[in-house]
């Protein structure tokens, strides 16, 4: 007996976008989080292929999983996984902000310049998350404010908490000029993010395998409460 999908439409808006002309990959995996149970226990997203901005996509619902779809071509699946993921350790709310001085992508040029999460745009358009290096660590980090204009009626969504843990764990690799781009993020929500309110992201990498770049990063409230956590798979480009 087969199981019928449930399917619903999705569009990503110019605003989330992450390399030109391709949505953010942590938003995309926030969403289906979301999508597949409200973010409230850890989902492992794959990226197969660039999701699309301002087109209508096909989201599936089967059983315990939600994959999305260009016409016959499939985007992104996401996957409920039992285990606990691991964090990088918690950098106090200033210490965080104090490394942003050495965010590589001030450096040398930033290869995602537009990036919703960690791109130079305008203050509460994208999420301006710069992550530098904090000294005598692996660790790189820096301050969030939330701002109120990522917020909707139920608080801070999913597909935010994705984007601010994706880009953070390609700067914990990143030299001046490099860049990747996310092939896999497994993320997990503890609790909700308030808009207005002040966080540590932090990441650290975890390894490398070939093309292959792996990392770890988490959010942390003033006390180091752990807000949300992510491990995330980058592939470097040939």
């Amino acid at each position: 007996m087969t199981t019928a999908a449930l399917q619903t439409v999705l569009t990503v808006p110019q605003r989330f976008r992450g390399p030109a002309g391709v949505a953010n990959g942590g938003w995309i995996a926030g969403t289906m989080a979301g999508a597949l149970n409200g973010g409230r226990s850890a989902v492992e997203v794959t990226l197969h292929a660039p999701t699309p901005l301002e087109t209508e996509l096909r989201l599936e619902h089967v059983a315990n999983s939600v994959s999305l779809h260009h016409d016959e071509t499939l985007l992104v699946e996401a996957i409920p996984v039992a285990e606990e993921l691991d964090a990088p350790r918690f950098v106090p709310f200033n210490d965080a902000a104090r490394a942003e001085a050495n965010f590589v992508g001030w450096k040398g040029g930033h290869p995602f310049a537009e990036c919703f999460a960690c791109g130079q745009r305008e203050p509460g358009d994208g999420l301006r998350i710069f992550p530098g290096r904090v000294e005598g660590t692996d660790l790189v980090a820096a301050g969030w404010r939330v701002p109120f204009s990522v917020a909707d009626e139920d608080g801070v969504p999913p597909s935010i908490v994705g984007a601010v843990l994706d880009c953070v764990t390609g700067w914990a690799h990143f030299g001046p000029g490099e860049s990747a781009l996310l092939g896999r993020l497994a993320l997990s929500i503890h609790r909700p993010v308030h808009p207005g309110g002040q966080y540590s992201v932090v990441a650290r990498p975890t390894g490398q395998d070939g093309r292959k770049m792996y990392g770890e990063s988490a959010i942390y409230e003033a006390d180091g409460t752990l807000v949300a956590n992510a491990r995330a798979t980058w592939i470097a480009p040939r």
